[in-house]
């Protein structure tokens, strides 16, 4: 199914994960990488708008260069 891994062997995987770390500590774990992702798309967002508001001010001032360019 998943790469040559059965459902079987994922629930195995998940039932000695269990009872090694606990359910709540699974739990927060989950929160936190959740937490993780979450961050980072945000940062990646707010990455991308900064870029695209400096290259709308660059083609505002290239625009006004242009434009004094042709009325001098």
């Amino acid at each position: 199914m998943f790469g040559g891994i059965s459902i079987w062997q994922l629930l195995i995987v998940l039932a000695i994960l269990i009872l090694i770390f606990g359910t709540k500590k699974l739990k927060n774990l989950g929160a936190d990488l959740g937490g993780a992702v979450k961050g980072f798309k945000e940062a990646v967002d707010k990455d991308d708008k900064a870029e695209d508001e400096k290259v709308t001010q660059h083609k505002v001032i290239d625009a006004d260069v242009k434009k004094d360019d042709k009325s001098a």
